[in-house]
């Protein structure tokens, strides 16, 4: 059951986080504005949405009985941290501390931003497996 839920929880990843992310979420999400803190966490709601409505046809489909509390909090744990990485300050702090600075250079960010991102789908999906 783990993996089933860890590809869908991906796959609803990169739905909201590409096709379902406007570019104002995209240019914005960062700012340390309220405008920033709405597109933000407007675009972790789509993450929530996306990968609830996931859970619950892969359910459906696939006779999965998940407790709706466990399923409510893997889907605020996916939007939580969805936000907090998505303000990029963590990913910086993190890279410019174990020695990453060239690679943030040359457009690293993006590639630990989505690696941060799968860790916390990999927990949420453990956490729903268990």
């Amino acid at each position: 059951m783990f993996a089933s839920i860890a590809i869908l929880l991906w796959v609803g990843h990169l739905l909201a986080d590409y096709p379902g992310q406007t570019d104002h979420q995209a240019a914005h999400k960062a700012e340390a504005s309220a405008r920033g803190w709405r597109a933000n966490l407007t675009h972790a709601t789509t993450h929530v949405l996306v990968c609830g409505a996931l859970l619950a046809l892969g359910s459906a489909v696939l006779g999965w009985q998940l407790p709706p509390i466990h399923a409510a909090v893997a889907v605020a744990w996916i939007g939580a941290t969805h936000s907090l990485i998505d303000r990029r300050w963590p990913i910086r702090w993190w890279m410019e501390h174990t020695g990453q600075r060239k690679f943030i250079a040359h457009g690293g960010m993006a590639h630990v931003d989505q690696s941060a991102h799968i860790a916390a789908l990999t927990a949420a999906a453990l956490y729903l497996a268990a």
